[in-house]
């Protein structure tokens, strides 16, 4: 096949699953927005087309490794190696109220570990991307560029995303709050943000992101129940 992306064969294979997938999703955008009346609605659609996400794309990844298990925040499906796919849409209460901050995290492990992970904008068409040990990369107007985590440290500099519900770090900078942790992930392995502290949350979610991160320069630790991810640089 026609490599699309710099990395391996299996990257690009999961990168055009996920733009096949991204079609059907746009697509879902426009008529979510037409249902703005109603958001329980919104809601029932956006779970639906979440559904046809996951089976959309099972067809595709099974050409990359057909005896690959896969893992979403809704179905955990057995494999018959050491192979998983880890797929979610990440942002879906954006999505709900006709907001394109939403992504498709996307990773496959091997032995616990994640070799490849991709998060990708549909609306934008950016995808963020890596593979173990080859470094992290941005993918846009058919071109790519490695990215690298920021390296700012004085607290009135820092923009910090947050996906939290009780009380948070007290630092100066810029608080956000996105909605979509997998893009908080790719954004602190680009340098758009400089950390990101959530409460627990579906590691499907996150399991593309943190390969994003280190592999960008960045941390990621558990701390108690909370998730903190910095330019390895900022201490929260």
């Amino acid at each position: 096949m026609d490599l699309l992306i710099k990395g391996s064969t299996e990257l690009n294979k999961m990168f055009a699953a996920l733009q096949n997938t991204a079609t059907g999703l746009r697509h879902d955008f426009g008529e979510v927005e037409n249902l703005q009346q109603s958001l329980r609605g919104a809601r029932d659609f956006v779970a639906k087309a979440s559904a046809r996400i996951e089976e959309s794309i099972l067809d595709d990844l099974q050409l990359v490794r057909p005896s690959a298990g896969l893992l979403t925040p809704n179905v955990s499906k057995s494999g018959e190696g050491r192979d998983e796919f880890v797929l979610a849409l990440s942002g879906a209460g954006n999505f709900v109220r006709g907001n394109p901050h939403f992504a498709i995290s996307l990773a496959l492990r091997s032995n616990g570990e994640t070799k490849i992970a991709l998060v990708y904008s549909p609306i934008e068409d950016r995808l963020y991307y890596a593979e173990a040990g080859n470094g992290a990369y941005i993918f846009y107007a058919y071109h790519s560029e490695k990215i690298h985590v920021s390296n700012l440290v004085e607290p009135r500099d820092l923009t910090i995303g947050y996906n939290t519900t009780g009380m948070r770090p007290v630092i100066e900078g810029t608080a956000l709050e996105t909605g979509c942790p997998a893009l908080d992930l790719a954004f602190v392995a680009s340098g758009k943000m400089d950390a990101f502290v959530s409460d627990p949350i579906d590691f499907a979610e996150i399991a593309a992101g943190e390969l994003l991160v280190r592999e960008a320069g960045g941390k990621i630790k558990i701390d108690g129940a909370d998730i903190i991810v910095t330019n390895g640089r900022v201490e929260l």
